[in-house]
């Protein structure tokens, strides 16, 4: 791809930073965040966005995830290990957020031409192998076996996971969204989700196939590089990558336009939610 070409390249980033709001930042609230920034990036009031944000102690399920035989059972097994389980609104399967992983939004307006899904994802690995160009280092996009919510975007390094991407695409807005394991171990992310699965699936039979982990293809970037990172450490990379692509970065928050659209997704999201947990309660 063309430096010209690359979506990384913007007039502005507007950035919206949430790295260090603290445990008290529930995840559902990023969800309703990202689905506002698509809504509000996409019918142009606002410039392209770049989010960062931080929660602590959260395993994120997908959709799929909710059909687990003993969901009720997989998730009182989170509650045992002091994690909170909540289902996001797009595809994918579970992940674990903490204060070692980084989550990364870049909203793009899809206005002038349609952003192919590839192209978007390709945007997400550029941007981290130029946030981690100093260091001798390979980082590669391809699915890892044995990851946690494995896609063909998995990025690694000599075959070990350290993020995974997704996007969302709402009203001509397209968010691609990454989680970077900055720092902690890989591996013990990695066996908390193995025992979610092994106590919500069981020896059961189920249509969907869910990933069978193996904790050692997962690995945060301080293991990895062989170097003690911060989330802030990250930031700061990020950051600079963002300013090398763009006129001008200019540190935001919501418009007074954009807080009725964010409280408008954030409970339907909430609700949505609340549905998957009030039924496991009535079984």
């Amino acid at each position: 791809m063309s430096e010209t070409d690359s979506l990384l390249r913007q007039q502005e980033w507007r950035i919206i930073d949430q790295s260090s709001v603290g445990p008290q930042f529930p995840a559902l609230e990023s969800f309703a965040m990202d689905d506002t920034l698509c809504a509000s990036v996409g019918s142009g009031r606002s410039t392209a966005v770049a989010r960062a944000w931080v929660h602590h102690q959260t395993i994120v399920l997908g959709i799929q995830d909710t059909k687990l035989p003993f969901l009720k059972e997989g998730i009182n097994y989170l509650d045992k290990h002091d994690f909170k389980a909540i289902v996001r609104n797009s595809g994918g399967l579970a992940v674990v957020l903490d204060e070692g992983v980084l989550n990364v939004s870049l909203v793009f307006p899809e206005s002038e031409r349609k952003i192919e899904i590839n192209r978007g994802y390709d945007a997400m690995w550029e941007l981290i192998r130029r946030m981690f160009s100093d260091f001798p280092v390979s980082i590669e996009a391809k699915e890892i076996v044995g990851s946690y919510c494995p896609g063909s975007y998995d990025l690694s390094i000599d075959g070990r996971k350290f993020a995974g991407i997704s996007q969302r695409r709402i009203r001509n807005g397209v968010a691609v969204q990454i989680y970077i394991c900055v720092n902690g171990s890989g591996a013990q992310r990695a066996e908390l989700v193995k025992g979610f699965y092994q106590t919500a699936k069981k020896q059961v039979e189920t249509k969907f196939t869910y990933p069978d982990i193996t904790p050692s293809v997962m690995a945060s970037l301080t293991e990895l590089l062989g170097v003690k990172l911060t989330v802030q450490d990250v930031m700061l990379r990020f950051l600079n990558v963002l300013k090398e692509h763009s006129g001008k970065i200019f540190s935001d928050s919501l418009s007074a336009q954009e807080w009725p659209l964010y409280e408008g997704y954030l409970t339907r999201v909430v609700e949505r939610n609340n549905k998957v947990f009030d039924a496991l309660e009535e079984k």
